[in-house]
């Protein structure tokens, strides 16, 4: 199994069994571990800059099967970060009162104002991922979501929000071994469902839905990483990396002070 580059082409088919879920581009945890530690202090200071400017958003999109990693994903990256400037959002089965507007509205109310990250736990993507594996409402509906994903992120994008999408890539083999490991421990039971199984048994459709969504909502402005999963810390290594270098890509800058800052004493 070959791995690829991170962002699969823009446009073009995508095989999941061309990217190796336990790659780790030959480094060893105690390797990255300092590295880390420094990505995690400017993600810090990027966010503080970006807070305070209130010009940019970011948008991070977090997308995996069961057990992928999520929840991990968002308590190791964003341990830290400014809680007024972050905003996490676990998109569930949709309410009644959702059901009765478009497939994103919901979603829509979500997106980070200026200054703010906002986290999406799962997203407006399970719209043609669990509504196409389990048949939820006809072909012709689902498919022309993707038309309106492009445009909604077009929307977002041209309002100044960066958008980075997250596939957390993990093999089957890896998901029954957390699944396992769920049910040998009783305080993590919480995290496990019946229902969890199956999905599992879906698998092979789900992998058909993701590709198809790499392949035709992938574009230079919200751009989709498959990120290599069964490995924790590569996976926090890798999307800490990507969130920084885009942070920094752009013209953040703390706002200009008051003048004369410099006289104020401050009386007793």
């Amino acid at each position: 199994m070959a791995n690829q580059s991170l962002v699969p082409p823009f446009g073009k088919s995508v095989k999941l069994s061309d990217y190796n879920p336990s790659y780790d581009d030959d480094l060893k945890e105690v390797d990255v571990r300092p590295q880390t530690a420094q990505l995690q202090e400017r993600l810090n200071e990027l966010q503080e800059m970006l807070y305070a400017q209130g010009k940019y958003s970011l948008l991070v999109v977090l997308q995996a099967m069961d057990a992928g990693g999520k929840d991990g994903t968002i308590e190791k990256i964003f341990t830290g970060i400014n809680p007024q400037g972050v905003r996490v959002n676990s998109f569930k089965v949709p309410s009644n009162q959702e059901l009765a507007h478009d497939f994103l509205w919901r979603i829509h109310k979500q997106t980070p104002q200026k200054g703010q990250i906002s986290i999406f736990n799962r997203s407006h993507y399970e719209d043609v991922l669990v509504v196409r594996v389990n048949n939820i409402v006809p072909e012709p509906i689902w498919r022309g979501r993707y038309d309106h994903i492009n445009n909604f992120e077009k929307l977002l994008a041209d309002n100044g929000t960066t958008i980075l999408k997250f596939f957390l890539h993990i093999s089957k083999k890896e998901q029954k071994e957390r699944f396992l490991s769920r049910l040998e421990e009783p305080h993590k039971h919480w995290k496990f469902s019946k229902g969890d199984l199956v999905v599992r048994e879906q698998w092979d459709s789900y992998m058909e839905a993701y590709e198809e969504v790499f392949m035709r909502c992938n574009a230079p402005h919200a751009p989709w990483h498959i990120i290599p999963a069964n490995k924790k810390w590569y996976r926090d290594f890798v999307i800490m990396q990507t969130i920084v270098k885009t942070l920094e890509g752009l013209p953040l800058a703390y706002p200009t002070p008051e003048e004369g800052l410099d006289n104020i004493v401050i009386p007793d």
